[in-house]
């Protein structure tokens, strides 16, 4: 059984004022709001399972997926309306909806992007030792995850400051691969059972960027990958050409 989670529940800060009175996951860009695009696609790769997290009014989302009846998909709920949990925190709370002995897909409800959703769960599901499946780019960002030659995740780097988070010492950044994350990954068993010893709120690059040493987490690097964060208002209109370019 394929199945995913679509984190949310974020505030959407960097979209107010549309995110005073809405979710971001609500948010339309070319007519659709942000969740239904995701849901299609995952539908589309054939994801029958998906879990929703929800925090930021939450039920605006819960009325919209039901007066839509889940868009055909079996949709459960994962409500942190009490307290938004952050995106590691999210997920291990989710955890008891998902079968843990397949792989689960992580897909952020702000992102665009022309990967083939089904071919990446493949792959994943073809590398029974990898224990997360990171889709990185080259995207021009000021933080970036750093790789080895095989694709194996060392740390992180903030360019603009020269902070190096890594559990290794004397990490050298300059001799490490330099990707920007996509907010699209996989993950196994292995890293629900190491997110035990976390706390209840904390973020998931967080968790990759300390655990690295200790979990096999890869990146892998799609050639001709487009990929669009939808995170401020200016940059819905340059989505929507974006989408149509696809």
């Amino acid at each position: 059984m394929k199945q995913a989670m679509i984190f949310a529940a974020g505030l959407g800060t960097r979209l107010k004022p549309l995110t005073d009175h809405m979710p971001k996951a609500l948010v339309e860009v070319g007519g659709e709001p942000l969740l239904k695009r995701v849901i299609c696609l995952l539908k589309e790769a054939g994801f029958i399972h998906i879990v929703v997290n929800v925090h930021h009014f939450a039920n605006q989302i819960i009325d919209f997926l039901q007066q839509n009846d889940n868009f055909g998909a079996d949709i459960r709920i994962s409500d942190e309306s009490s307290e938004l949990l952050n995106t590691g925190g999210g997920l291990k709370n989710a955890a008891p909806m998902f079968d843990l002995e397949s792989p689960i897909l992580i897909h952020n409800v702000d992102i665009l992007s022309n990967v083939h959703l089904e071919k990446l769960y493949e792959m994943k599901s073809q590398m029974p030792d990898v224990d997360a499946l990171l889709l990185v780019s080259e995207r021009k960002t000021k933080r970036y995850l750093l790789f080895n030659e095989s694709m194996r995740l060392m740390g992180w780097t903030n360019i603009e400051t020269g902070e190096v988070k890594s559990p290794y010492p004397n990490l050298n950044p300059q001799n490490c691969k330099k990707l920007a994350f996509s907010g699209i990954h996989l993950v196994s068993q292995k890293v629900f059972k190491a997110m035990e010893a976390w706390p209840v709120k904390f973020s998931i690059t967080d968790f990759y960027i300390q655990e690295c040493n200790k979990l096999n987490i890869r990146g892998y690097q799609k050639i001709g990958l487009r990929l669009m964060d939808v995170g401020k208002q200016e940059t819905i209109h340059d989505a929507e050409a974006f989408l149509k370019s696809l």
